[in-house]
């Protein structure tokens, strides 16, 4: 008996060994199996995070400025990312055009060359030039602003009317025949519109159509909003050139002007001293805006916009009895409308858009425009004194362009450099006013022409 449980105690000895075996020899490469796979995945993971690590430092120096620039100068010396029409690769032209906007600054702080305009347009160029914002593209709030406003022809258009309600025709009542100094000032347009088509027919990197051409020319008429209005109409792929040279020129009138002015006229033609002008009625004033109105609905209905706005801001001034609408549009609404205006034609400072070889075409056929028009409003005056026994001073000729009021004011001062005593601001307003009409006209004759 002892035998038999003897026994029976060493066969459950042995068994429980056996099972004992089989538990533990599966268990330890199943562990190590396990720390292994752990290993594996630590390892894995490890990597993929370093390659993120170093992925995120690459883009993170892919979206600065700095690297666009450096981009820039490798591409310059390599000569890539360059096509026919583009000057200069988009970094160092980025750096190039901010710093020609930070020269638009300086000239309007400190030389006060049409701060209100300049200072906009300047600060819009470094805002549309920053790298990988994008700030002046399709959805940059320059870009939208642009779209609504520029491209559309609308703020043009309001800023008529502010123009209007700003605008005193008095000095043109009382001096009708200083319209024909407005008139004069137009011709470097149509001078201008011949020069963009032989101009695109000399070189091949430029092709200037017909619509292009009339586009270009109403920048020698000195009027921004006009060129504006009638480029987004006729060729709205130069709109942002013709824009920017617009009001560029605009801005420039004391430094273009004088040297046309001296150039042209005697020392004693510049100190013609005129008589002063007669009082102009109220009802006069009432009359002019609604006349004008109806001439340009017979004879010119293409060029009523905006001689429509330009009169009905003006009526809105001369009526006397809508005092808040009018100080509206002359103070507000102008205001909002420029600095609007303004960040939007700065966008179109823009590298990739600016720095190309129709740009520089449109620039130098704008100049010689704006030239054109000023030595034919000086022109006109000396032959109007040729012929008339009452002396008008040649210099209030060159305010026939219709850069409202500098241009008047650049006059005036020229006289003034002559004789003291030779006050021609109020004359020179007279073709001043004048050649804001008559740059509309001559938009809407160009409209209806090539339109």
């Amino acid at each position: 008996m002892k035998t038999l449980l003897g026994r029976s105690f060493l066969s459950m000895i042995l068994l429980a060994a056996v099972m004992m075996g089989f538990c533990i020899t599966p268990s330890t490469p199943r562990a190590e199996g396990v720390n292994l796979s752990q290993d594996i995945h630590a390892t894995t993971d490890q990597a993929v995070h370093e390659t993120t690590t170093a992925e995120k430092i690459g883009k993170l120096w892919a979206s600065t400025g700095l690297n666009a620039f450096v981009q820039g100068a490798k591409d310059m010396f390599n000569g890539s990312q360059r096509n026919g029409h583009d000057l200069l690769p988009l970094g160092i032209g980025q750096i190039i055009m901010i710093m020609v906007s930070c020269l638009l600054i300086y000239l309007a702080i400190k030389k006060g060359f049409e701060p209100l305009l300049l200072i906009p347009i300047g600060f819009g160029g470094i805002l549309a030039n920053i790298p990988v914002a994008e700030i002046a593209g399709p959805n940059g709030f320059l870009g939208l602003i642009y779209g609504f406003g520029i491209k559309t022809g609308l703020f043009p258009l309001l800023i008529f009317m502010g123009v209007g309600a700003m605008t005193d025709f008095g000095p043109l009542i009382a001096n009708p025949k200083t319209a024909l100094l407005g008139a004069a000032a137009q011709f470097g347009i149509f001078t201008t519109v011949l020069g963009a088509l032989w101009i695109s027919g000399v070189f091949e990197s430029i092709n200037f159509s017909v619509k292009d051409a009339a586009s270009i020319g109403i920048i020698g008429g000195a009027d921004g909003p006009t060129a504006i209005f009638l480029a987004s109409r006729l060729s709205p792929d130069l709109l942002g050139a013709i824009a920017v040279a617009a009001y560029s020129y605009m801005a420039l009138v004391p430094i273009i002007q004088p040297p046309i002015m001296r150039l042209l006229t005697t020392k004693e033609e510049r100190a013609i001293e005129m008589k002063q002008l007669r009082h102009v009625k109220k009802i006069e004033k009432i009359i002019f805006p609604l006349m004008v109105l109806g001439l340009c609905i017979l004879l010119l209905p293409d060029a009523t916009p905006l001689l429509g706005v330009l009169m009905f801001g003006n009526l809105l001034k001369e009526s006397g009895v809508v005092d808040r609408l009018y100080k509206t549009a002359a103070n507000e609404m102008i205001n909002i409308v420029t600095i609007l205006l303004g960040l939007s034609v700065g966008s179109k400072l823009a590298a990739d858009k600016f720095l190309q070889a129709e740009t520089l075409g449109i620039l130098i056929l704008g100049l010689i425009a704006f030239c054109v028009g000023t030595a034919c409003g000086v022109l006109l005056a000396k032959l109007m004194n040729a012929l008339s026994t009452e002396k008008i001073n040649p210099l209030i000729g060159a305010a026939g362009v219709s850069a409202v009021p500098m241009a008047a004011r650049v006059a005036n001062g020229v006289g003034l450099e002559e004789n003291p005593h030779n006050f021609l601001l109020m004359h020179a307003m007279g073709p001043n006013v004048s050649g804001v009409i008559g740059s509309a006209v001559a938009a809407g004759v160009l409209l209806a022409l090539c339109g």
